[in-house]
């Protein structure tokens, strides 16, 4: 054992290493050098793989390898490997994979044990530190590891060559090829519905997590069909979580899950990820259904993302707010008792609060009866006619004292912010501030624009190369970029340049595309490897693998078949179309069984199938009927939609289809919208109810001619 009382992960980059530098044990980051030592000593590695935001990793961290015995158990027998799962997801998807078929159950902490090449042989997630409710504890574990690895060698070498083979065919989806079906997105659509909680929003019953992609495939089908089911299952789900303590209702944001089906309790560390796709969820709601309450979510989650997780300064979005501030807690932070809501309020206020939030001398924190997670439990008519008030002024209070309850919050210990800057996580948030300066109006629109824009100029001048595209991390020492970073990097750029005209965008999007299929694309079986192919191998379980499934983020290789369509709409480059089919052919065979979890493929397929809806509006920038005509352009939804805004001196040189062909013979001295979308333009709309009329009735059979 290292004599430091600090182990070598005292200078890691990473936050979640660096919060493990104290402990006793010799731990390596994954590398070389781990792989090197296990060999020559003849040990089996103990690989541990986790998060800061990760509750249950500091748990075993307290109490197991904070604990010297167990300590000494490790370091005499085992070389110990520590991950954060955030700065190598590579790492930790193979693991996942392989570790769940052992186990039944995937998560954090992951922890496995392996043979000195890297190939695992067992493991779980949590272990408690002794044995417990009929389960075998970390200490009893580790001992029969050791001794297994000493007596029976040849049965584990056995195990973890079956494993590693496993691991492979399933992370490429040997034998999924099929011929592209658009009816995989009624199958999708069947298989959500299914899943749908009536009652309480959602899909599936609990732990709850938010289904972005499916909640945007629904808004898309109700869109093309007029189903008015499909929109009711999208705007209950989106009031549901709103109105839940998974959404914060002081600071606004999400947390990343809800442990009932009734998003009351969530677990309460917030995610970029999950926000960023949350926020593009309620401006969509909002374009579809004007309901008021999806459009002031929005603005709260851009206005918690605004003040903590963010670099209002230099640009760039951060990684995860941590549930809770120490272990003894859980969500304390977030959560209230009666008498610390009636001490930050005046009695009538509080009166009105604790009917507001349902807050009771008995709340629902299991660890602290007394604490209750806020949700919005009646409305304010509700409130007004039980305290024989006028609703009027309910509201009134409710604002006001929210305001008041954050101000009372914020001196709190406050969980610990990840300002760790992962690409593909700002590329998504990118993305979804480009969304929200389109669908928003007023200060909100023109900031989030700025921000956006800064960020990706953030990106693309310290972690993108002409020559390997995007990097991983902003910030801190290098590391590889995945797939995730290459395409949703990509979509980034197509909406900045949407939003921008500005052809640099448009360019570093093309050639990182030309990167990722040069580097990560599958020539012959087509998709993407999460992975490039001169990338240094991963060890003992160094498979190829085509990331499918939407979990946590959108499956990389159905957003690669959206950032090819986009891309191939904007610059008639058919290889883009090509490839994107291929991409959908490589899961069509086993994509419609996924269902709620690879939704983002049934966006793909749709997208596919009826083309990228491209709108152009032409007018002078003070032309207040131009004005009109944007405005209703974005006013609509339709997924991958681009609204490109043209005055007088911009030419559009990157255009293909119908568009190239139609464009040119528009009038130039007339504010006029032009709708198209593969090889067919609708009649140019000079008004915004013409304009709107044509896209709410006109898509349809523009899609099937097209």
């Amino acid at each position: 054992m290292s004599t430091n009382p600090q182990n070598r992960l005292k200078d890691s980059a990473s936050p979640y290493l660096r919060s493990a530098a104290h402990q006793p044990i010799d731990w390596y980051e994954w590398g070389e050098a781990a792989f090197v030592r296990a060999q020559a000593e003849d040990k089996p590695m103990l690989l541990d793989i986790g998060a800061v935001w990760c509750h249950w990793c500091h748990v075993i961290d307290r109490e197991s390898y904070e604990n010297p015995e167990i300590a000494r158990i490790i370091s005499e027998n085992f070389i110990a490997v520590k991950v954060d799962r955030d700065e190598r997801p590579d790492v930790d998807s193979r693991y996942q994979s392989a570790i769940s078929s052992i186990s039944g159950q995937g998560g954090w902490p992951l922890t496995g044990f392996l043979l000195p090449d890297g190939r695992p042989f067992f493991g779980g997630t949590y272990f408690p530190p002794e044995d417990q409710f009929g389960r075998p504890g970390f200490r009893r574990i580790l001992l029969a590891v050791a001794d297994s690895y000493r007596g029976k060698r040849p049965e584990l070498q056995r195990a973890a060559n079956s494993l590693a083979d496993a691991v492979a065919q399933a992370e490429v989806f040997t034998g999924a090829r099929a011929q592209f079906d658009p009816a995989v997105v009624d199958a999708q659509i069947t298989s959500v519905t299914q899943l749908f909680d009536i009652k309480n929003g959602g899909f599936g019953r609990a732990p709850k997590f938010p289904h972005a992609a499916a909640i945007d495939l629904v808004l898309e089908r109700f869109q093309q069909t007029g189903q008015t089911h499909l929109r009711a299952m999208a705007e209950s789900t989106l009031e549901k979580m709103a109105h839940g303590g998974v959404y914060d209702q002081l600071a606004g944001g999400f947390h990343r899950y809800s442990v009932d089906e009734r998003w009351l309790v969530p677990h309460f560390e917030k995610m970029s990820y999950d926000n960023s796709e949350l926020l593009r969820n309620y401006l969509h709601g909002w374009q579809v259904t004007q309901n008021p309450l999806l459009r002031r979510t929005a603005e709260g989650i851009i206005a918690w993302v605004d003040g903590v997780l963010s670099d209002q300064d230099n640009g760039g979005f951060y990684g995860s707010q941590d549930a809770d501030y120490s272990l003894d807690d859980d969500g304390d932070y977030f959560t209230w008792t009666l008498e610390e809501l009636r001490a930050a309020l005046s009695p009538d206020e509080a009166r009105i609060m604790e009917l507001y939030y349902d807050v009771e001398a008995h709340g629902e924190m299991h660890h602290n009866p007394a604490k209750n997670v806020l949700w919005i439990a009646r409305e304010p008519a509700e409130i007004a006619s039980q305290l024989g008030l006028e609703e009027p002024a309910v509201r009134s209070t409710i604002e006001a004292t929210k305001t008041k309850m954050l101000a009372a919050r914020l001196p709190r210990p406050t969980p610990f912010v990840d300002k760790t800057m992962y690409v593909s996580w700002n590329a998504m948030f990118v993305s979804a501030y480009l969304d929200a300066a389109r669908v928003l109006d007023g200060l909100v629109s023109e900031t989030s624009r700025r921000f956006a824009l800064k960020s990706l100029d953030r990106m693309l001048h310290e972690v993108w190369t002409a020559t390997r595209g995007f990097g991983h991390r902003i910030g801190g020492p290098a590391l590889d970029g995945s797939l995730d970073d290459q395409v949703f990097g990509v979509l980034a750029l197509l909406d900045a340049y949407e939003s921008t005209l500005n052809s640099r965008y448009l360019d570093a999007a093309t050639k990182t595309l030309e990167l990722a299929i040069a580097r990560y694309g599958d020539a012959e079986g087509g998709g993407f490897f999460d992975r490039p192919s001169d990338a240094a191998p991963l060890g003992g379980l160094d498979v190829r693998r085509k990331p499918f499934q939407d979990s946590p983020t959108p499956g990389a290789n159905s957003a690669a078949a959206i950032a090819l369509l986009r891309a191939y709409a904007f610059t008639g480059e058919e290889r883009y179309r090509a490839f994107a089919e291929k991409t959908l052919e490589a899961f069509a065979g086993i994509a419609p069984q996924y269902g709620l979890f690879a939704a983002t493929y049934g966006l793909a397929a749709n997208l596919f199938t009826h083309h990228p809806l491209q709108v152009v509006v032409i007018g002078g920038a003070d032309d207040w009927v131009a004005q009109s005509l944007e405005l209703a352009a974005h006013r609509h939804f339709r997924f991958g939609k681009a609204v490109l805004r043209v005055t007088p001196g911009i030419n559009l040189p990157h255009l293909a289809g119908a568009l190239k062909e139609t464009l040119p013979h528009l009038p130039a001295d007339k504010a006029v919208a032009l709708v198209c979308a593969g090889h067919t333009c609708l009649p140019p709309a000079t008004d915004a109810a013409q304009l709107t009329a044509l896209l709410e009735k006109g898509i349809a059979g523009l899609a099937a001619t097209s």
